[in-house]
């Protein structure tokens, strides 16, 4: 029995994909705050000989996106030159990355991870589908006036020309932001949009994706969770199960993440995590935009889902996985061992 199986469970949970009040992160505002004691700390750390990156664990990870802005401003008004570029230049590797993405607000962030994964030669699908799986319609919207204030240019414009296919087709609806929010749910057509969607799969020879794509990229949360159940019901298979036999790719990944998501997104996150530290090598940039961009939503979730999965803690896991200032600044996220 999967995690994914317990349908009943699902109806009635909360979801981070409406909710935004009800915060489990680890990281909170510091209280007796004091901006120009962190920039005077930062400093010490930064201009010395040698960079003491103690200091900038300490500092950085125990406060707050808000207070760390407050933080850059004090530190661009005292200096004269700008975090980042500091930090830039006195660190680096994937412990660097991680202190810029800390210091960088939630919404900018997601959106230079849009940009690092469309750039280049080859797009990063696997980022794409994650943020865009993941957040809110809210969140989304801002990631996407941050791109245009970042670039000059629209998001899903950029996005269009890298992506193709019906796995493009899903990606661009969910970058729309439009999924409908809608609180209630409408049985009879949580029944219909089961069945259209088991015709156009199971019940078929050649897989009609483009029902899927429409229904999946556009319901409400709680309505499809509704219709997830009524798969169930229809098929005796889950829709995930549906998803993974009938079809494959990027397709395939992206469908699952949002059946995934409308159920916990703190679950979905959880197995990227662990998928990220998994065999030969560690996805570093995997681990950095989860740790931090949930850091102050649902972390708390994420290490509790981890536990669950898993039977060992995401804390213990980084322990084992990751190491020097990277790995301390990373735990220093994760908060304590579950």
């Amino acid at each position: 029995m999967s995690v994914w199986d317990d349908l009943d469970l699902l109806l009635d949970s909360p979801s981070s994909l409406t909710v935004t009040t009800n915060v489990r992160g680890t990281v909170k505002d510091k209280a007796n705050f004091k901006a120009e004691e962190d920039v005077s700390a930062l400093r010490k750390a930064i201009e010395g000989i040698g960079t003491t990156e103690k200091t900038l664990i300490e500092v950085l990870t125990q406060r707050s996106n808000a207070q760390r802005q407050i933080i850059a401003k004090a530190y661009h008004k005292a200096t004269g030159r700008t975090l980042v570029a500091d930090l830039e230049g006195d660190t680096h590797g994937h412990f660097e990355d991680l202190l810029v993405a800390l210091v960088t607000p939630p919404d900018v962030y997601d959106c230079h991870e849009v940009i690092a994964a469309i750039k280049g030669a080859g797009t990063t699908e696997s980022t794409l589908t994650e943020i865009f799986a993941s957040r809110s319609n809210r969140q989304i919207k801002a990631i996407s006036e941050a791109y245009l204030a970042e670039t000059g240019k629209s998001m899903i414009h950029d996005l269009k020309s890298e992506v193709s296919g019906e796995y493009g087709t899903a990606l661009l609806i969910l970058a729309e932001g439009k999924r409908d929010e809608s609180t209630s749910v409408d049985a009879a057509k949580a029944k219909a949009d089961a069945k259209a969607m088991y015709e156009a799969g199971e019940k078929k020879w050649g897989t009609d994706e483009a029902k899927f794509i429409d229904i999946l990229c556009h319901r409400s949360i709680p309505q499809l969770r509704q219709t997830l159940v009524e798969y169930k019901n229809l098929s005796k298979k889950t829709l995930q199960e549906s998803i993974e036999s009938e079809m494959s790719g990027n397709l395939e990944k992206i469908l699952v993440a949002v059946v995934k998501c409308a159920k916990s997104v703190p679950v979905y996150l959880a197995e990227r995590l662990f998928k990220s530290m998994k065999g030969a090598g560690t996805t570093e940039s995997t681990l950095t935009r989860i740790l931090v961009s949930r850091s102050e939503m649902d972390l708390l979730d994420i290490r509790a889902e981890y536990k669950k999965l898993f039977g060992s803690s995401l804390y213990s896991q980084l322990e084992s996985e990751v190491s020097g200032s990277y790995g301390d600044a990373l735990k220093h996220l994760c908060g304590q061992d579950d």
